[in-house]
């Protein structure tokens, strides 16, 4: 995979590309290599590629925590893709792996870069796709009592727990379609 993905880089334009077998040589790597994007597979030995993000992102000696990255995988399910998130990944593509979404990938990064959040549990880019203006002011003519809300949110929780467990099991064993992806990190 590693050569194919670098053949794409090549095939793109880029000429000065840098390779690593694992996460540690890759982070190493960092120090030496000048990154302006990481393309890195969520599938690695020892350490696997959300670790990579996470040293990357949070190590106290990372060299650019900044850094965008493009995280590959043939795991497209749904906990696979959301941890990939949480860890700080940029963009995340599925395999078999396109010039097309490649490019579309990079491109993204590069034309619409997203701020960076740091946050006691998070550094990254900011997860939140969608800009919208939410309207604050109340629109219920009688809100309801505190305790009336509690009550009633404990009521619709219990009642939804077991069809969200199942819908997350159902998401589990299946992967998202590569525009299934794209409509959570867009």
């Amino acid at each position: 995979m590693t050569m194919l993905v670098k053949n794409l880089i090549h095939a793109l334009g880029s000429r000065n590309v840098s390779e690593a077998n694992d996460a540690a040589e890759a982070f190493t790597e960092l120090t030496h290599f000048p990154a302006d994007i990481i393309i890195v597979d969520y599938q690695m030995q020892p350490l696997d590629g959300l670790d990579f993000v996470r040293l990357v992102r949070t190590g106290s000696d990372s060299p650019n925590p900044y850094v965008p990255i493009i995280m590959l995988t043939g795991h497209t399910e749904m906990s696979k893709v959301m941890n990939a998130r949480d860890a700080g990944v940029n963009e995340f593509l599925a395999k078999p792996l396109s010039a097309t979404a490649l490019y579309a990938r990079i491109q993204k990064i590069i034309t619409h870069p997203r701020e960076f959040v740091k946050t006691r549990i998070y550094f990254g880019p900011d997860r939140r796709r969608i800009n919208k203006k939410w309207d604050t002011s109340e629109r219920r003519k009688n809100p309801p009592s505190p305790a009336t809300a509690a009550t009633a949110a404990a009521e619709v929780a219990s009642a939804a727990a077991p069809n969200v467990t199942a819908a997350a099991d159902a998401d589990e064993e299946a992967g998202l379609s590569q525009s299934e992806l794209d409509a959570l990190f867009d």
